[in-house]
């Protein structure tokens, strides 16, 4: 199992590859979504955010600043976050309203985000990655995490995909 393979000296994120029978170049085959994990990522002891900021973070992240693993906006902030688009897309970072990560509801989003609300995308050779949990959770609660991932995408197959849906699945 990933757990006995840990190598770094720090508590490893495993993750998840799954291999999907769809074309995400027709818009209908595009998997995407959002499932909250049983055991979280971040047990949080309160719904806080680690960082709040406006304008300044923009200006942070700017700099270069990346010590995050979500951002979250309102709407009316989207227009200063586009700014560092760049910098937060190719990370998967950019806030999106698809996944709940832009709102005028921060609180619930950030107790989401904090309780173990993981987004997935497949990407355009059909493979949808997403964490799945640390290597200190141990097998039983990574297993439990991964059946509630594979329930998740299994809902959102598509009507117009043909032939085999899940094609492939690896832990890592």
């Amino acid at each position: 199992s990933a757990v006995d393979k840990a190598y770094a000296k720090f508590d490893e994120t495993v993750d998840v590859a799954i291999n999907l029978g769809v074309d995400p170049k027709y818009s209908d085959q595009m998997i995407r979504g959002a499932v909250t994990l049983p055991n979280g990522l971040a047990e949080a002891k309160e719904a806080g955010a680690d960082f709040v900021g406006g304008d300044d973070l923009v200006a942070k992240v700017k700099d270069g600043w990346l010590d995050f693993d979500k951002a979250i906006a309102t709407p009316d902030m989207m227009a200063k976050v586009g700014q560092i688009g760049r910098v937060l897309g190719p990370r998967g970072l950019m806030p999106n309203a698809k996944t709940g990560t832009v709102t005028f509801d921060v609180a619930s989003a950030v107790k989401e985000v904090k309780a173990g609300r993981v987004e997935f995308k497949v990407d355009k050779a059909g493979v949808l990655h997403a964490p799945i949990g640390k290597v200190s959770f141990g097998a039983e609660k990574l297993l439990e995490n991964l059946k509630s991932l594979l329930e998740t995408v299994y809902k959102l197959k598509p009507s117009s995909a043909k032939g085999t849906y899940m094609k492939a699945v690896a832990v890592a």
